[in-house]
């Protein structure tokens, strides 16, 4: 399960969404995209994920495991397809849309094959953060892509489109069918089983989970666009930046342990102090290769364990219901990157790169630290209890 999940989020986070703004250059180049569009279309996969994600639980109730997973690949080869064909800005944005649909539906169903087919409660934690860890395998991916095709970026989402059909067979090969033996009955609506302080736990991790979303949306949509313009990088060195964002990103795997060991409180600091760091790093020289690769491999490792914090902790806190409780902090982290995708591309075409990305980093350290105040006043008995 671990295997298969992570091959799909790394097709439906990593390929279908995160690897755009790797991309971004070249697009905006042949089809004349302003950075403030560009900024506009980084932010549908978000906004599209918002509501794929809310519908999740009904669409996987009329559909069952199997076919909504299949349905997420499916989406993800339609909408990377869309995107490698689109001759304006206008198709293009259609397909980046339809590519957040795929993700918002694929992060419940995973989270629901895990609940129904792993035995423990220990071992669930353990394969979800490691399914969450897939984004990163999929953005490293994307490295020889950018190698090959540096300027054919049409080429390279065919090959991706390739991948995510390949994706959609073995989910439906392999996640398990409705009605098949299980180690768990099915989940009851989150709302009759999660008591008040659940609730105002999970809104705490939400409520984080919008800044931390924010502050990252400048990295995932310009830090390519900010090493090439603004530091006169060559379109195919941005390609090892993804790589180290990839390789850096496997440390979210470990997301559950750093909590078992720091508390829900530090890791989280920690984890925002990391990603604030690696936006900080690249506004100081953004033609530095060396640091950008440096600050690529922080903003993975710093992203994919926020992500992957929200995402075991909410089902430590809501434990009756472990395959809703992380949608609200994955759609609250979405809402986040909505609001900061155009407001990165207005701060780029406003002021450059620099002073938006420094600008970003600021706004995580405060994140940072709201994030010490909310966790460390009720993280103790919730973690101990967990």
């Amino acid at each position: 399960m671990a295997a298969l999940g992570s091959g799909v989020i790394a097709i439906t986070y990593g390929l279908a969404r995160f690897v755009f703004g790797l991309f971004l250059p070249a697009m905006r180049d042949e089809l004349t995209i302003t950075p403030t569009m560009a900024g506009v279309i980084g932010a549908l996969p978000f906004l599209s994920f918002v509501f794929a994600i809310l519908a999740a639980t009904w669409v996987i109730r009329r559909l069952g495991v199997r076919r909504t997973g299949v349905a997420a690949a499916g989406l993800a080869v339609i909408g990377l397809v869309t995107i490698a064909l689109a001759p304006s800005s206008w198709l293009l944005a259609a397909g980046v849309l339809i590519c957040g649909i795929s993700t918002g539906l694929s992060s419940p169903v995973m989270a629901e094959a895990v609940h129904r087919v792993v035995p423990t409660w220990v071992m669930r934690g353990r394969v979800n953060a490691t399914i969450n860890a897939g984004t990163s395998l999929g953005i490293a991916i994307a490295m020889p892509a950018v190698l090959i095709w540096a300027e054919a970026w049409r080429s390279a989402y065919l090959g991706f489109a390739a991948l995510a059909a390949l994706g959609t067979l073995a989910a439906l090969c392999y996640l398990p069918r409705d009605g098949q033996h299980s180690f768990s009955s099915q989940p009851r609506p989150a709302a009759l089983s999660a008591s008040r302080s659940q609730w105002f736990g999970i809104a705490r991790l939400s409520g984080l989970a919008v800044g931390m979303g924010g502050v990252s949306a400048a990295y995932w949509v310009f830090a390519p666009d900010a090493v090439i313009n603004a530091g006169g990088l060559a379109p195919s060195q941005t390609a090892w930046m993804w790589l180290a964002v990839g390789v850096g990103g496997l440390a979210g795997a470990g997301a559950g342990d750093l909590i078992a060991r720091l508390g829900p409180s530090p890791s989280h600091v920690v984890g925002l102090v990391v990603m604030s760091s690696s936006l900080a790093l690249l506004a100081l020289d953004p033609g530095n290769f060396a640091l950008a690769l440096a600050s690529a491999a922080l903003f993975g490792a710093g992203y994919m364990t926020l992500s992957g914090f929200y995402l075991v902790r909410s089902t430590q806190i809501m434990t009756e219901a472990p395959s809703f409780a992380p949608v609200l902090p994955l759609l609250a982290t979405s809402v986040g990157q909505v609001a900061g995708s155009p407001l990165a591309g207005w701060l780029v075409g406003a002021e450059g790169h620099v002073t938006a990305f420094v600008l970003f980093a600021t706004s995580g350290l405060a994140v940072a630290g709201v994030g010490a105040w909310l966790l460390k006043a009720r993280g103790t008995v919730d973690w101990h209890a967990s």
